[in-house]
């Protein structure tokens, strides 16, 4: 089969385009016909080897990057039930671990699927792994979001933020919107009821007394927003980067602080995802689509730090 290997960490030149043996699958697993895979900046970071995940894949030779997957299933492991020769099936495999996306053929555990819904397309559905597992599992497991809540929500144009204004809306929470002026209008359409021009506006001058904040820029930023939240408020942070004093700050306001989530593959999670999807009340934004033969340049979208939504590569 077809895959994309990374033989030593660096560049986009370090993405290797090589033919390998097609993955055996076990008991538990299933087999992938992969239709689109979904690029996302842990892919970046561990293919440039500044993310700490990088020291773990070391050890895998070939190291296939890649966890957000869309396709088809073409063999069944003896232990799984809950699919069948050719279910369309998406979902972020094992993370965090070797994920192994970038191939034409996936074998990863059934229990990180979930059926893809028949009324989004398999480009639709790669986008809609990681970023919205994040956003999802952001509300409902690291913090638990209320319909009465105010919250923040950092970049939130990009891939985690567009869905996390989704999902906070359809919890009924009143949500503010972080990003550039230019992409005022994309946050204000996923349903934000306000948007803050982080260039224009220092938002901790103008905010006060939020319930939740999902914080995903670092930095200085979890220091100011720890200031906006009330006492007892909740802040789940996606990087590192804060200082043993903003911890100290967020613990004398007795927050309900989560200092740095990691997303965790979950079929039932996904299962969740799929019914918003299903339902209309969750919708990917995919602004950029690549060939396989181009993941160089989906790589290098997500570089720009400018991706707004998710940026997809269809095999």
């Amino acid at each position: 089969m077809k895959a994309i290997v990374l033989e030593k960490f660096g560049g986009t030149e370090c993405l290797i385009y090589k033919n390998i043996e097609k993955p055996e699958i076990k008991t538990n697993e299933v087999l992938i016909k992969v239709k689109a895979v979904s690029i996302n900046p842990v892919d970046i970071k561990v293919r440039s080897r500044q993310a700490p995940l990088a020291k773990e894949l070391a050890q895998y030779n070939p190291l296939i990057l890649g966890w957000d997957i869309s396709g088809e299933v073409v063999e069944v492991g003896s232990e799984v039930t809950q699919f069948h020769i050719d279910d369309e099936v998406f979902g972020m495999v094992n993370f965090v671990g070797h994920g192994k996306g970038y191939a034409e053929y996936v074998a990863a555990p059934a229990e990180h699927f979930t059926l893809k819904p028949k009324n989004i397309t398999h480009i639709e559905a790669a986008a809609s792994t990681m970023a919205a597992l994040t956003a999802w599992q952001a509300f409902n497991s690291y913090g638990k979001l209320r319909s009465t809540d105010k919250v923040l929500i950092h970049a939130a144009s990009g891939g985690v933020g567009h869905f996390a204004v989704q999902i906070a809306k359809y919890r009924g929470a009143y949500v503010i919107g972080t990003s550039s002026l230019s992409n005022r209008d994309f946050v204000l359409k996923q349903g934000a009821d306000e948007h803050i021009d982080y260039h224009a506006t220092s938002f901790e001058k103008v905010l006060r007394d939020l319930d939740f904040v999902l914080e995903s820029i670092g930095g200085k930023n979890f220091q100011k927003s720890v200031q906006v939240l009330k006492p007892f408020g909740t802040i789940v942070t996606l990087p590192s980067g804060h200082t043993e004093d903003d911890e100290l700050r967020a613990r004398e306001k007795k927050l309900h602080a989560c200092y740095f989530m990691s997303v965790y593959s979950d079929g039932i999670d996904m299962k969740q995802i799929a019914f918003l999807l299903e339902a209309g009340i969750l919708k990917p934004y995919v602004s950029h689509v690549f060939e396989f033969e181009e993941m160089a340049k989906a790589h290098q979208q997500i570089e720009t730090g400018r991706t707004v939504g998710k940026v997809v590569v269809r095999f």
